[in-house]
């Protein structure tokens, strides 16, 4: 596809963004696009809102996999342009936009003749809230497709257009969310000697749960707790008797993410005898395990990336970010990497502004990539 007809694509899908599982313009669009691609070497399968493009092989000694997440998020765009989202409160501010058109770019210059091995081109859906990854794994979507090695990238809006960064070993964390809920007696604020105040619960118990990360993980290892919501009352004088907190577990190992999970349980329980009250604690990792990659795979991606003069590679440093291709890189040895599209304001912004000449750089250089596999 040329430079023009790719930003064409990228602004439709910008206009469209849907939340997980329920991309449906988007995926009948992409359709659409795929079905464009007429060699009969290609082959279509979809799960819920997921597609799945198989590319035979001639004489195929393996299957190379690229994933691409289609999903956007429950944000209101502000900024203004004439390709703005036209579905109000959505938005694709973490440039799936981006990842889709590379995605479909990549398939059209992997099919321009038929590869001796094959690709299987993923366009998963609900990366951001469901581990759509995951979901399509344990229902069997990939059966005999499943790749031999799998590849996705990340925007990044702190990296300049042309620049291309990952690392070996663990590149994102493991994340999983936390929501609790504490209930007990409420009552009148005159007479606290009748109830069992719930904020003042809820506030021991958030306090209690930042020495998880001081005093249980090891000084040399990752952690991060953090409580994003706290509700709980409902007048000035009146005792709460009920409490909701939800917050976010991230972690560079998936055994440091349980030691934590656990940690948490048993804080709740501690907090659920000293005040007298009932807790539930429903920790939700889903498929967010951390985005380990794969050595051999990622060395040669580095390789073949430095020895380009075109491309700006950069060793990256490990992020408390969470994606769920670490589910599919636990089941497939593979590489994720960072793709510079140099925003002023960051993912998930309602800001977020990537540049669109990243589009054409990275479908010149990681489709070559891909090709150099087909060996």
């Amino acid at each position: 596809m040329i430079q023009e007809r790719l930003i064409e694509i990228r602004r439709e899908l910008h206009q469209i963004p849907e939340i997980g599982l329920e991309e449906e313009k988007t995926q009948k669009r992409l359709l659409e696009i795929i079905r464009s691609i007429d060699k009969h070497y290609i082959e279509i399968k979809t799960w819920k809102t997921g597609i799945l493009v198989f590319v035979g092989g001639n004489s195929p000694e393996k299957t190379i996999g690229w994933r691409s997440d289609i999903d956007g998020l429950p944000i209101t765009e502000e900024v203004v342009s004439d390709f703005q989202s036209i579905h109000t409160g959505y938005m694709h501010a973490c440039g799936h936009d981006f990842h889709m058109t590379i995605g479909l770019g990549l398939l059209e210059q992997l099919t321009l003749e038929q590869p001796k091995n094959n690709y299987l081109f993923l366009f998963q859906p609900a990366e951001e809230n469901e581990a759509g990854g995951m979901l399509m794994y344990e229902a069997g979507s990939f059966g005999s497709w499943l790749p031999d090695e799998f590849y996705a990238l990340h925007v990044n809006p702190d990296l300049p257009v042309g620049t291309v960064a990952t690392r070996v070993g663990t590149l994102f964390a493991a994340t999983c969310e936390v929501q609790i809920t504490l209930k007990g007696k409420g009552g009148h604020a005159a007479f606290p000697h009748d109830s069992n105040d719930m904020i003042v619960a809820g506030m021991s118990l958030v306090q209690q749960a930042q020495t998880i990360v001081s005093r249980n993980v090891n000084p040399v290892e990752g952690a991060v707790v953090t409580f994003g919501t706290f509700n709980a009352g409902t007048a000035t004088n009146v005792i709460a008797g009920e409490a909701k907190i939800s917050g976010t577990i991230r972690t560079l190992t998936e055994e440091m993410n349980q030691l934590t999970q656990i940690r948490i349980k048993e804080i709740g329980e501690g907090i659920a005898k000293s005040f007298n009250c009932e807790v539930d604690v429903f920790l939700d990792q889903k498929g967010y395990l951390p985005v380990i990659n794969n050595k051999e795979t990622t060395e040669n991606f580095i390789a073949f990336m430095k020895q380009e003069s075109s491309v700006d590679f950069k060793e990256a440093e490990v992020a408390m970010t969470g994606e769920d291709f670490g589910y599919l890189l636990s089941k497939v040895p593979g590489t994720m990497f960072w793709l510079g599209v140099d925003s002023q304001y960051g993912l998930h912004s309602a800001q977020f502004n990537p540049k669109e000449e990243a589009i054409p750089f990275a479908v010149k250089y990681i489709s070559s990539f891909l090709k150099s596999l087909d060996k």
